[in-house]
């Protein structure tokens, strides 16, 4: 249990370490305009609410999408 916490806190401090490293060396550019709204064109590139996104990011890296498919076909049927 030790070694969890151990890799926790050197996760937290490695975020903000090397987080601020990095940004002194590439440098951050607030102007920059990302491709979803730079290409914007309704099919590939479509700008999304940040909890969407968030909600995406968490069912592609867990590996939950198979499970809440399921779910929903369940619930929805074909229209899911």
């Amino acid at each position: 249990m030790i070694s969890f916490f151990i890799c926790l806190l050197a996760l937290i401090l490695s975020y903000f370490i090397y987080g601020r490293f990095l940004e002194r060396i590439v440098g951050v550019d607030e102007t920059h305009v990302t491709p979803a709204y730079r290409l914007e064109n309704g099919v590939d590139y479509v700008p999304m609410n940040k909890y969407k996104n968030l909600l995406i990011h968490f069912l592609n890296i867990a590996g939950l999408g198979p499970i809440f498919g399921a779910i929903q076909g369940a619930l929805f049927g074909p229209a899911a």
